[in-house]
């Protein structure tokens, strides 16, 4: 069996599980990325199994569908379904794995962005380093309030680290109870009242038919202009053309972003050099730990696949 490992970006998934031990098989890892589906269908046409490094890669029905080999897609972590098309999959008896997640790692990078944003501490860097000192005056989360769409596997921790803080935290999702945020110290609140409350709002939600577009125009408008807004979990939570116009004019302080609808984003993206925007290559989950777990339960997906006893089957 010969496998795809694509998007090794670090170059590094070889090394971090034990790809040796399937033997008869041929690892190849590919550390660039390919965007054009032509290319990516040649690509893997000479290979039996693909490995995918989060959403780096969408295997959509046409890709499928032009790869009559494929017999295993090794997605690593959760929610795979937005990255593989698996009506096509289970159509072509391709079979899909996942495995588990290091999602703490994620908490780390949205309080890297928040207290940036506070702090202006990316402006005061760029300072340092061109030979400035002391060129913004920031701010402190002390007392201020937080407000988190979605209040479960990443929303709790982040809610727990502002309480440690000092911040004032309140929640909303289309089914948090006030039983389930008080269990948390947090109260919940309506979704109006957060909006236009919160210092800062940060978005923990998967993405979906539902929630795509959770915060739309009419939710950046209800914002106060002094509110910073935070996205790790998925790009099209928040619309996007109108996130930018909010910003460009003003109407929001800042936003902290981790995920892109197009990755990698290009070079002439807004988001690379708007100066209120702090924004981090989609590394939320990347840190030894998580592709540790990732690439080490791809290898045993795979073996287990080889004996003909998959296991962590998605499709």
């Amino acid at each position: 069996m010969r496998i795809a490992i694509l998007d090794d970006y670090q170059q590094v998934a070889l090394a971090l599980a034990d790809w040796g031990s399937l033997q008869g098989t041929e690892v190849v890892a590919f550390a660039d990325h390919v965007s054009d589906p032509d290319l990516l269908v040649r690509r893997l046409s000479e290979f039996d199994a693909v490995c995918l490094t989060r959403e780096r890669t969408r295997l959509t029905r046409p890709i499928l569908e032009r790869l009559p080999r494929l017999r295993l897609i090794l997605a690593t972590g959760g929610h795979n379904e937005v990255t593989i098309d698996m009506a096509t999959a289970r159509a072509q008896k391709v079979t899909v794995c996942q495995t588990r997640s290091f999602a703490t790692a994620t908490v780390e990078i949205t309080w890297w962005l928040l207290l940036s944003l506070f702090r202006k501490a990316t402006h005061e860097h760029a300072g340092v380093r061109a030979g400035g000192w002391q060129m913004r005056l920031g701010h402190s989360v002390w007392e201020r309030t937080l407000g988190v769409i979605g209040l479960g596997k990443l929303g709790i921790p982040v809610a727990q680290v502002a309480k440690a803080f000092g911040m004032q935290v309140i929640a909303w999702s289309p089914n948090l109870t006030p039983e389930r945020a008080e269990a948390v110290g947090v109260r919940a609140v309506s979704k109006q009242e957060l909006l236009s409350t919160a210092d800062a709002i940060t978005i923990h939600m998967p993405l979906s038919e539902r929630s795509r577009h959770i915060v739309d125009e009419a939710d950046l408008e209800q914002m106060k202009p002094q509110t910073y807004l935070v996205n790790t979990s998925r790009a099209r939570l928040v619309n996007q053309e109108a996130l930018l116009g909010a910003l460009t004019a003003g109407r929001i302080a800042g936003y902290g972003v981790d995920v892109f609808e197009e990755e990698p984003l290009p070079r002439d993206h807004p988001f690379r050099y708007l100066p209120q925007v702090i924004s981090t290559p989609h590394i939320g989950y990347v840190v030894e730990q998580g592709y540790r777990v990732y690439f080490g339960d791809c290898v045993a997906n795979a073996r287990a696949f080889m004996v003909g006893n998959p296991i962590r089957v998605l499709a």
